[in-house]
């Protein structure tokens, strides 16, 4: 472990972590990846560890008072950050494995009293639209909490932020809070894309002439496509804390699966409705571009129907042939043109008795 972790002593231009907007002691962050580990009081402002209290966390030995629990985060983009996750003693080798993994994978697995697995999240991204899904991992005991990440994760940096003020009562309910804020992300995206719902709506009720399909389908389409991003992430999640085989702690029980359970699948199902009212006017559009088409064809075949008396005349008049009827007076082109305008005439009126038109 490097000394000086406390990070009270930074440089003129300390280098800032992205989750939470703090300096980071770039020596200590390069060689164990340590982004910020902190003792925990229920009810009190969280102090930092020295190096000697990291070491004893993870030798697995308990706080030094009753009641408090502790909080190592890690960046694992070093592969000497990875190195020493690898070398935690009060872990099995499983869950130091799933610590150090690069995979994005979901999933979360109880061994005694060790709850761990992967979690999703987003990353930094400065609007709502560019943000991308990443993961964070944990490992949480009853009085020691360990999370990694390759990116940034606003969660996390929430999370640390609202614990300056107060600690949590358990490293559980980081879990829990963190996941909170991951489904609150969830439904504001959810809200800007039915927006965008919204608005496509209102162009296919006021369909018209002008109406611009390929803006209206570019609006569904980016909604659906985000839509489908964000379930293919929550369902898993859903599916995890509502599988009967997952056997957490009872210390754990209520705070990771209770509480994230509902909130993860009130999400889901935000996101589902969603989905249902995208196909909904994706249908919608179809039928509206399907009308379109068949109005502008009844307009083609029409005006074809139409002029067919006038072709059938312009090709009689139209061969080279002796004793041509009119072909020897001045005024033949006209009595030629008003006999086209007479059989258009007629076959408008045929169509109009024949309720064609």
């Amino acid at each position: 472990m490097t000394e000086g972790y406390a990070m009270e002593n930074v440089p003129d231009f300390p280098i800032m972590d992205n989750a939470t907007g703090l300096p980071v002691d770039s020596a200590s962050s390069v060689s164990n990846g340590v982004v910020w580990a902190i003792a925990c009081q229920p009810g009190q402002k969280p102090e930092r560890l020295t190096d000697e209290q990291i070491v004893r966390a993870l030798d697995g030995l308990p706080p030094g008072t009753p009641d408090s629990w502790v909080w190592l985060h890690y960046d694992i983009v070093h592969t000497a950050s990875r190195a020493h996750i690898q070398a935690i003693p009060c872990l099995p080798e499983e869950v130091r494995l799933a610590l150090g993994s690069t995979d994005r994978g979901t999933n979360v697995e109880a061994e005694g009293d060790i709850v761990y697995g992967a979690l999703p999240g987003f990353d930094d991204a400065m609007s709502e639209d560019d943000k991308n899904l990443s993961a964070w991992r944990f490992a949480v005991l009853p009085t020691l909490l360990i999370t990694t990440r390759r990116q940034p994760v606003p969660a996390l940096g929430v999370i640390y932020r609202t614990m300056q003020r107060a600690a949590f009562d358990s490293p559980a309910e980081v879990v829990d809070h963190t996941l909170l804020e991951f489904a609150d992300t969830v439904r504001r995206n959810i809200a800007m894309l039915d927006d965008q719902l919204d608005r496509a709506e209102d162009l296919l009720l006021t369909l018209d002439q002008h109406t611009d399909f390929g803006r209206i389908s570019g609006l569904i389409g980016r909604v659906r496509r985000r839509s489908t991003e964000l379930r293919r992430v929550i369902s898993p999640v859903d599916r995890i804390f509502h599988n009967e085989d997952l056997e957490l702690p009872e210390w754990a029980e209520d705070d990771i699966r209770d509480r994230s359970q509902r909130q993860i699948h009130a999400a889901l199902d935000d996101l589902l409705a969603l989905q249902d009212r995208a196909r909904s006017l994706q249908d919608e559009l179809a039928s509206g571009q399907a009308e379109e088409t068949n109005r502008r064809l009844y307009t083609v075949s029409i005006v074809t129907t139409l002029m067919l008396p006038a072709t059938f005349v312009t090709g009689f008049f139209g061969m080279n042939t002796g004793g041509m009827f009119l072909a020897a007076g001045s005024l033949g082109t006209v009595e030629a043109g008003g006999i086209c305008f007479v059989f258009m005439m007629i076959t408008w009126l045929l169509l109009k008795i024949m309720k064609l038109l």
